[in-house]
C-alpha cells in the first residue's frame, strides 16, 4: 500500500512523463511531415556541377513546389535534380525523357532511386530560355 502523502507525487510524475512523451511524438511527426525543397536554381546548379563530371551548368530551373529541378549544361546535356530526404540526387538524362504535361515538365529518369521528376508549373518556354540552341 502506498502512503497517502506519496500518491500525489506519483500521479504528477506519471502525468509529466505522459506529456513529455506526447510532445516528443508530436515533434517527430511534425519534423517528418516537413517537405524538403530545392530552394533556388543556384542550389540545383551547384548540385549538378558537383555530382556530374564535366557538367558546366549554363542554367537551371526549379519547379514551383521545389520538389524537382532541371539543370542544363553548356554543351546541351541535361540533368534531373530531385531532393531525397536531406540530400540532393542528380542524374544525367537524355532530352527524349523530358516532356511537357499540363502540370509542368516531367522527366522520366529510369532510375528507381529517383523515379520521375516533376517540375510543377514549368513550361517549354522556360526550358528554351535556358538552352536556346537545344531543341526540346
Amino acid at each position: 500500500m502506498i502512503p497517502i502523502a506519496i500518491a500525489p507525487y506519483l500521479i504528477g510524475g506519471a502525468v509529466s512523463a505522459a506529456l513529455v512523451i506526447a510532445a516528443g511524438g508530436g515533434w517527430a511527426i511534425a519534423r517528418r511531415r516537413r517537405v524538403n525543397r530545392i530552394e533556388t536554381a543556384e542550389e540545383a546548379a551547384d548540385a549538378a556541377h558537383a555530382q556530374l563530371r564535366d557538367f558546366a551548368v549554363a542554367g537551371a530551373v526549379v519547379g514551383a513546389d521545389g520538389l524537382g529541378a532541371l539543370a542544363i549544361a553548356d554543351d546541351g546535356r541535361v540533368a534531373a535534380v530531385k531532393r531525397i530526404g536531406k540530400r540532393i540526387a542528380v542524374r544525367e538524362v537524355t532530352w527524349r525523357t523530358v516532356r511537357a504535361t499540363q502540370e509542368g515538365i516531367l522527366v522520366e529518369t529510369g532510375d528507381r532511386a529517383i523515379g520521375a521528376v516533376m517540375l510543377a508549373r514549368v513550361d517549354v518556354l522556360d526550358i528554351r530560355r535556358l538552352a536556346p540552341s537545344v531543341r526540346v
